[in-house]
């Protein structure tokens, strides 16, 4: 009996020593290099995200949610931030300023997220900057104004390509055209007030004149008035400058009014929402964007051309439809903070992480290859840009 109990008390002892070794290592690991050790097994890290989601400017938000869900799973499946989890915390401005403002306040007071991405306009985006500025956290844009980056800020980056790139770009094929005339049409927000700055700012450059400088208001419901008054002046083209869906409005006003001047836009009409409120008055619309419409522009041999085809295969698998730019700006700004977060130490700081966002260099995202400085922090060039037409209700790249 007494050898039965010695043999069972030593089994008994393995068995307790096995359980202590396998408990001691399944505990996460001290330090921030991950390993193999499930990324729920450390403190998440909170991203917050201002985007629209209603409101006019809600078909780009919606893209831009689905995007940073989609690339966030990815993200986190793949061990996360050297094993923390992302934890995005997602706020609606309602394309409001006053909302973005008090989304900003909130996610930075109460959530205490380590990063800002948005928001999806310019105006929501330059409402916030106070509250980023107080609260010292680094903040990535989704909006295109050129007042983002150029008032500048050292804790605001911006990821689309700002107004100051497209418009002279687009200035420059329109002078190419033989085009020396144009009626300028713009909307009153945020981005449409900075675009028609630039234009004004940049026309002269390219022996192009403003004819006539018209306005409208989120959801008018016609811009007839503004249309004729750019007919009247002798244009010999349209520029308009507008990110939302009023857009639509303005090219089927046009069509009505049997206005035959060519009508040119910007990166802000880049969405097959335009082609589809539009419908026959989109032909013929011409506009500068990035190269994911047609990816071959990045060139089929590129590391641009992979990462923009596989984020279109991913995201029109998951949602349904083909990525608008909108999407490749949400995907861009939430690799750049990821990156950035990646390359420091366990318990990385506001302001380590600006720095190091600050350094990203030769990223090869869906806009373009990103080289941030300290007085750049848009980091793209008019070599990210394509010229497009809309024929037969598809995006044609033009010379």
């Amino acid at each position: 009996m007494r050898i039965r109990s010695r043999h069972f008390a030593f089994a008994l002892t393995i068995v307790l020593a096995a359980s202590l070794l396998l408990a001691v290592g399944c505990k996460p690991s001290a330090g921030g290099s991950g390993g193999t050790t499930p990324t729920e097994t450390k403190t998440p890290i909170k991203i917050g995200v201002v985007v629209s989601l209603t409101g006019p400017y809600a078909t780009l938000g919606e893209p831009e949610k689905a995007t940073l869900e989609m690339e966030a799973k990815r993200i986190n499946d793949a061990g996360g931030v050297n094993g923390h989890p992302i934890e995005l915390v997602f706020e609606d401005d309602g394309t409001d300023e006053a909302k973005a403002t008090a989304a900003a306040a909130k996610l930075i007071q109460q959530d205490k997220v380590a990063a800002l991405i948005g928001a999806t306009g310019t105006g929501q985006t330059m409402a916030m900057r106070g509250d980023v500025d107080k609260g010292g956290i680094p903040q990535v844009s989704m909006a295109g104004g050129t007042a983002i980056t150029a008032n500048f800020d050292k804790l605001v980056f911006a990821t689309p390509w700002s107004n100051k790139i497209v418009i002279p770009y687009e200035l420059k094929y329109m002078q190419k055209k033989g085009i020396k005339k144009i009626g300028l049409i713009s909307d009153s927000g945020g981005f449409g007030k900075d675009g028609a700055a630039v234009v004004k700012a940049e026309a002269s450059k390219y022996g192009i004149t403003i004819t006539s400088e018209q306005t409208f208001n989120a959801k008018d419901p016609d811009m007839s008035v503004q249309l004729g008054a750019i007919k009247d002046s002798g244009a010999e083209a349209i520029l308009l400058v507008n990110a939302g869906g009023d857009a639509a409005t303005v090219a089927k006003n046009r069509e009505s009014l049997k206005i035959t001047l060519p009508m040119y836009g910007t990166h802000g009409n880049a969405r097959v929402e335009f082609i589809q409120g539009a419908g026959t008055a989109a032909e013929g619309f011409t506009f500068a964007a990035g190269k994911v419409l047609v990816p071959e522009t990045y060139g089929v041999d590129t590391e641009g051309y992979t990462v923009a085809t596989d984020f279109i295969e991913r995201f029109t698998a998951a949602t349904g439809k083909a990525p608008s730019t909108f999407a490749g700006h949400a995907y861009d700004a939430l690799y750049i903070v990821v990156d950035a977060m990646k390359a420091l130490p366990e318990g990385f700081t506001s302001a380590q992480l600006r720095d190091q966002i600050e350094k990203t260099a030769g990223f090869v995202g869906i806009g373009g290859t990103f080289n941030f400085t300290a007085t750049d922090h848009n980091g793209l060039t008019e070599g990210d840009l394509v010229m497009y037409t809309i024929e037969n209700g598809a995006w044609k790249v033009v010379e």
